[in-house]
């Protein structure tokens, strides 16, 4: 059995614990986030503390972190407002123009026109979808957690707008062919979605009587 290092969360400050977290918890999908502000201004940012949580009906979770100043940030402030946002996933070639949507730009901002970024018609919500993006989900907001100073959004994924080229059959999605990036350690490491292995899930008949040689 290998040797393991053991981590009091408690005795370290949040930021040493961000930085095991965020080394250890990989790779994270990027959720880029389009929400409308009061000023009819599109505001977009990327969050890491995002995954599915459900599939009946249809959950998403997305941890929005308050500003340095202690204030919600624009993503978060807009979706408890308006109660829409739409996560919009992340190519590599929206690598960069992502990252410059992570700048801390003063409330009002759109980040999208600083970026060079197009925004295309939602269908079911107000906030508009980033056309450059592959994949976008619609959401309305279902709930907002606060624990500490970690503020979850949990949304109701109502459309899904996915680029053509990346459907076949009906509702299978190529998703191969999308190459999505994911978030690794948190001081700007990326991952690539286009090294896979394929492993079926087995059921318990054949593991209690395998075909043979299976094993």
């Amino acid at each position: 059995m290998s040797e393991t290092t053991a981590f009091d969360l408690g005795a370290l400050s949040a930021s040493e614990g961000y930085r095991l977290l965020t080394s250890v918890v990989v790779p994270r999908p990027i959720a880029w986030v389009t929400t409308l502000g009061e000023n009819g201004v599109v505001n977009a940012a990327p969050f890491s503390y995002f995954n599915l949580l459900g599939s009946d009906p249809p959950i998403v979770g997305i941890g929005v972190g308050n500003r340095r100043d202690g204030q919600p940030k624009d993503t978060a402030r807009n979706a408890m407002t308006r109660g829409e946002f739409v996560v919009n996933l992340v190519d590599e070639a929206g690598a960069e123009p992502m990252n410059i949507t992570a700048i801390d730009f003063p409330f009002g901002t759109s980040e999208l026109t600083e970026a060079g970024l197009t925004a295309a018609a939602s269908l079911h919500v107000a906030p508009p979808r980033i056309a450059e993006s592959p994949i976008s989900l619609e959401c309305r907001l279902a709930r907002t957690v606060e624990i500490g100073s970690n503020r979850i959004l949990l949304g109701e994924v109502i459309c899904i707008q996915v680029r053509s080229d990346l459907v076949e059959q009906g509702n299978r999605i190529r998703t191969e062919n999308a190459h999505l990036i994911a978030r690794m350690h948190g001081t700007g490491g990326y991952a690539r979605t286009s090294d896979r292995f394929q492993l079926d899930r087995i059921a318990l008949s054949d593991w209690r009587n395998p075909p043979t040689d299976s094993r």
